[in-house]
């Protein structure tokens, strides 16, 4: 039974990428109402927390790479192609008021 609740609730975090805290307390409410010992709540509680921010860390590196891949099909400059062309024109002009 506690595995099945502990998939579900892993799912949720996925999908609504809850807050810390609440992570923490519906962990302990699961401990309670699964009358685990302390020191199972406690581990319960870590490993929601732990996997949490692990399903966090993939969403954000999924987001970034869909994001890059739209601007790579865009044709559009990536911030770093931006800041190339910057520092070019600087050093462009430094060159035109030396001469």
């Amino acid at each position: 039974m506690l595995d099945i609740t502990k998939k579900a609730i892993l799912l949720g975090i996925g999908l609504a990428s809850m807050a810390g805290d609440k992570v923490e307390e519906l962990g302990r409410k699961i401990a309670e109402e699964e009358k685990l010992s302390k020191e199972e709540g406690r581990k319960l509680v870590e490993d929601l927390l732990k996997q949490s921010d692990e399903v966090a860390e993939n969403l954000k590196d999924q987001v970034e790479k869909l994001v890059e891949n739209t601007l790579e099909k865009l044709n559009s400059p990536s911030s770093k192609d931006l800041q190339k062309l910057e520092k070019r024109i600087k050093k462009l002009e430094e060159l035109q008021k030396v001469e």
